[in-house]
């Protein structure tokens, strides 16, 4: 199953980890939650819709019923989803350029993890620990997380002109009118379709 609806990709993987090591990662990842600048290159990467790491250790996989024998793990998990616009390669290559320091920091943690530089190890890396989308849903399939901030800017400036016309004489809407185009005239692009990716 492909992992890209429209404009959107899909990502998963999941890295093993010794015990020990998930409570140092628990610690970083309490203090990336609490200090937000350190969030801001993630943040920045606009291309970026969603991503979170979740850890599930070894003895809290789901047990389904009484019937499913449990298994006896070695190691905890580290879980990574991300949806995002353009292509796996152009993923990678900017969360190499952009976060690698983050990234070791969090990834440092999982067994044979090489390091997000040199790229293409790390691509090799990535490669092994994907696990296929079989199901996910996104709102606005041709759109780019831009697109949508694009979006809220003109809806956003659509009600406050509107509410404001109420009390403008013909001269003082055409003024605000114009101004409220100029405001909005970078956010008025179409989504276009999606690009082919082979």
């Amino acid at each position: 199953m492909s992992n890209i609806n429209g404009k959107v990709y899909a990502m998963n993987a999941i890295t093993p980890m010794r015990p020990w090591k998930t409570w140092i990662l628990r610690a970083i990842f309490f203090v990336l939650d609490h200090i937000k600048p350190l969030q801001a290159d993630l943040i920045n990467l606009s291309f970026i819709q969603f991503a979170r790491w979740v850890i599930v250790p070894r003895n809290r996989f789901p047990h389904l019923d009484e019937s499913q024998k449990q298994e006896s793990l070695q190691y905890d998990y580290l879980l990574f989803f991300s949806n995002f616009n353009g292509t796996w390669n152009q993923y990678i290559d900017a969360f190499s350029a952009v976060l690698s320091k983050g990234l070791d920091l969090i990834w440092r943690w999982s067994e044979k993890f090489p390091g997000s530089t040199p790229v293409t190890i790390f691509k090799e890396y990535i490669a092994r620990v994907q696990f296929d989308t079989d199901y996910y849903y996104t709102a606005y399939p041709n759109a780019t997380a831009n697109d949508v901030k694009s979006a809220h800017i003109v809806v956003q400036a659509v009600n406050t002109l509107s509410h404001d016309a109420q009390s403008l004489s013909p001269e003082q809407f055409r003024d605000a009118y114009l101004e409220f185009l100029i405001s909005v005239q970078a956010h008025l692009g179409d989504t276009g379709e999606a690009p082919i990716v082979f």
